[in-house]
């Protein structure tokens, strides 16, 4: 048996294992510019194309996650597994509750064929320190013990900026309101999968709660790699490497995956830099293998290759 990963760009992956298919987030459909699959003739893929799926699970309901469950949800006979915001967002989406599991973190649902899914709570990166994002070596510090109005003010201030990305970034930005929360991230969550061959941890965005992750010690770990990373509710003094690294030495995963970290939105994400990434993990876990995905290549992270 094998566990294989495909790609979807950002932090979207299918995952198949055990004869399921397992969605690592939903967000496919990219505005026409951004980095991402696409098809021979050139078309973007989009959600609307995935029409085999078991499971979806979301790391949180921001729409570079969450949109796009309702349309794989109408083309699949898939359950959703998400926080509770994100399942209401999808209720109002007209997804039917009876296909949704509601969780929080503390959770452990039997996913079949001897496959299990246990969910923590977790932190999403500081997006609100920076409004392009910084590449891997870019060391930053600073913005310690910043509240939450100080926080919402700056986010308010990168919505605005936004706007100022052009049409085709206002459009799709438009067009993903019904699969978006409007209130945050609806809480972070990280996913742990057991599975016949190992086990597989799922983050979709840089920040974490210590004293979570470095007791979960996965097989594999899909980790994120793009902006500031947040450490119990801080912003990393360091850069994005250090982070990444940091993560690393907590887990001690055998295989890494990095998540979010190509140029899903030009203007404001970049195509992350790996090399610092990469020299960061030989120093601090040599052990640890760095996979680097192509999109929609089916790599085999667990089993026979």
């Amino acid at each position: 048996m094998t566990t294989t990963l495909d790609w979807y760009g950002c932090a979207t992956f299918a995952m198949k294992t055990a004869g399921m298919t397992i969605m690592l987030d939903a967000y496919i459909d990219r505005v026409p510019s951004a980095a991402g699959p696409r098809h021979a003739d050139g078309r973007m893929y989009t959600a609307d194309d995935v029409d085999k799926c078991d499971w979806i699970v979301v790391g949180h309901s921001h729409f570079d996650h969450l949109w796009g469950t309702e349309r794989i949800m109408a083309n699949t006979d898939a359950t959703l597994i998400a926080s509770y915001e994100s399942i209401r967002v999808m209720e109002e989406a007209g997804v039917p509750a009876d296909r949704m599991i509601c969780v929080a973190g503390g959770e452990t649902v039997d996913l079949g064929n001897d496959v299990t899914v246990s969910v923590y709570p977790s932190q999403h990166s500081c997006v609100w320190t920076q409004a392009q994002m910084e590449q891997s070596d870019v060391v930053c510090i600073g913005d310690l013990g910043t509240t939450w109005q100080e926080q919402q003010e700056k986010i308010s201030e990168l919505y605005e900026w936004f706007q100022t990305l052009g049409e085709e970034t206002i459009a799709h930005m438009l067009a993903s309101a019904p699969g978006h929360s409007t209130r945050g991230d609806g809480g972070v969550l990280v996913f742990v999968f057991n599975t016949p061959d190992g086990s597989v941890l799922f983050q979709d965005t840089s920040g974490h709660w210590s004293g979570i992750l470095r007791d979960l010690q996965p097989d594999v770990a899909l980790i994120g790699a793009a902006g500031r990373g947040n450490i119990d509710g801080e912003p990393t003094q360091g850069s994005l490497a250090d982070f990444v690294g940091r993560q690393v030495s907590l887990l001690g995963p055998r295989k890494v995956v990095l998540t979010h970290h190509d140029r899903w939105m030009p203007g404001f994400s970049i195509a992350t830099d790996i090399e610092p990434i990469r020299r960061e993990l030989a120093r601090v876990s040599p052990a640890t293998e760095l996979l680097e995905l192509g999109y929609l290549d089916a790599t085999t992270i667990l089993g026979d290759s």
